[in-house]
């Protein structure tokens, strides 16, 4: 009985050594990233709440809104996945995520406020706007309540919006779920090396789905920029106010062109809420994609040749 106390007040001891490392390097990483991201960054102060930004490449200026859990990094590397040369991408942080805070009022009708306030800012009359997932809802309403300042609309697997709730039909995994998979730095820490496969399916990128180099890359640098996941949290908790049964999206009223586009098992966010979209938005353009899950993987390369040439049709260049 004595040796058996004693082995497991040693594995005790162990498990609180392993636990203290894990903490340490969990944190000194995400604070690293953390001090890094910064320094690729600007914040933009408008009167609905500041907006942290980069801007990538030149040309036509294109707004990017990134999906949950992102960032402006997330936005550049969106950008770079399935927008081509030639655009001058200028990614935000929306509410919430990495250095832009979240403001008393966060609403996705702030948000496009803000976003307006931004652009006017920067000098800059009229974009396009790319979004992505978390980022469409927000996307919508600067189309909305901005008309003058959007010149066409990119949504790529749109998330909920009013009057869809939270976890919409079809959606399996509650979106809790994902908030505590990347809402803590030693969380995801521990995730990204025990079980990185496991955390790559969490966001979609199913095996079967990963067979190109192109797509691999893609989702692993997505993945890895989950960090620090604690400069995120905030933003992530945000996301139900896409959803706020109080939230109005006059969707009707949009006057720029919009294109959408989704894959049919996206197992995050359904394809009904596209669908409602082109439904609702009489002139919008859908591309539907049996395959590719939520981050369309197997299409980039056909979307860096029809996003380019919608924009430039749009805009009339």
């Amino acid at each position: 009985m004595k040796r058996a106390v004693a082995v497991f007040g040693l594995l005790a001891a162990v498990l609180v050594v392993l636990t203290g490392v894990a903490l340490t390097l969990a944190r000194t990483e995400a604070m690293e990233r953390a001090e890094a991201l910064a320094g690729q960054s600007e914040v933009a102060r408008t009167p609905h709440g500041a907006v942290e930004y980069a801007i990538q490449g030149e040309g036509p200026p294109v707004l990017v809104i990134h999906g949950a859990g992102g960032g402006f990094d997330q936005g550049l590397l969106l950008a770079d996945a399935v927008g081509g040369p030639g655009r001058r991408w200028i990614s935000v942080s929306r509410f919430g995520y990495l250095r832009s805070p979240l403001p008393g009022e966060a609403s996705t009708a702030a948000q496009a406020d803000a976003l307006a306030d931004f652009l006017a800012g920067l000098g800059i009359d009229r974009v396009g706007v790319l979004a992505m997932s978390g980022g469409a809802p927000p996307a919508l309403q600067l189309a909305a309540l901005h008309p003058d300042r959007v010149g066409a609309v990119v949504l790529l697997s749109p998330a909920p919006f009013t009057p869809f709730g939270g976890d919409v039909e079809g959606r399996p995994v509650p979106a809790a779920v994902y908030t505590a998979i990347a809402g803590s730095d030693v969380g995801f820490w521990v995730m990204k090396r025990l079980a990185p496969g496991t955390l790559r399916a969490a966001f979609d990128a199913r095996p079967e789905l990963l067979e190109a180099a192109e797509d691999i890359d893609f989702v692993d640098r997505l993945v890895e920029g989950f960090q620090p996941a604690s400069g995120r949290l905030a933003g992530l908790r945000n996301e139900i106010a896409a959803v706020d049964p109080q939230a109005e999206y006059d969707l009707e009223t949009i006057r720029a062109p919009v294109l959408v586009v989704h894959a049919a098992d996206d197992r995050l966010n359904p394809v009904a809420i596209s669908e409602t979209i082109a439904t609702r938005i009489s002139h919008a353009e859908f591309i539907r994609y049996d395959t590719g899950g939520h981050l369309l993987l197997g299409h980039h390369g056909d979307l860096r040749g029809v996003i380019p040439d919608f924009l430039a049709g749009a805009s009339g260049e």
